[in-house]
């Protein structure tokens, strides 16, 4: 574990430097945003209620996946080793400028580890205009640990 009573004069000159450097970006420079970004973001934040953009992967027969572009957002050699059947690589960091592959007309379906990096990319996404974007609600593992293809299969089942 860290002291960080060890060097209380380097600590506060740090956090000195940090305040000072933060007391000189005006609150206003932040405030000001064009008017398509602020739209963007009022639009992000109305899709983003809580679930209301997310597919879990019970909802979706086996048959179903097809109608969905599958969107894995994680990096290449994650995407190699194992992904969703059909889906597409493109590293989150890469989505919002690759976007041009991406389809306008049929319902892209995000989905990294957990969901944080689909989140993400789909807010860019959004703010891009794209209003066919969803989360696969807990990312790949939560994929797998459900039954994969068979997720929903499984559920139906449970549930008799």
């Amino acid at each position: 574990m860290p002291n960080f009573t060890a060097r209380p004069a380097k600590a506060f000159g740090i956090a000195a430097t940090l305040a000072a450097a933060l007391a000189c970006v005006s609150p206003a420079a932040h405030a000001q945003l064009d008017k398509a970004t602020t739209e963007s973001l009022e639009s992000y934040f109305e899709f983003a209620d809580y679930n209301s953009g997310t597919i879990m992967s019970e909802q979706i027969p086996a048959d179903d996946w097809k109608k969905f572009f599958v969107l894995d957002v994680r990096d290449a050699a994650q995407f190699a080793h194992e992904h969703i059947p059909g889906a597409v690589n493109i590293e989150w960091r890469k989505v919002f400028a690759e976007r041009a592959r991406l389809p306008r007309d049929k319902t892209i379906l995000a989905y990294c580890n957990t969901g944080s990096f689909a989140a993400q990319s789909a807010m860019a996404l959004r703010m891009a205009g794209f209003e066919n974007v969803r989360l696969l609600h807990g990312g790949f593992g939560e994929w797998k640990a459900r039954g994969g293809m068979q997720a929903h299969a499984r559920a139906a089942s449970a549930a008799r």
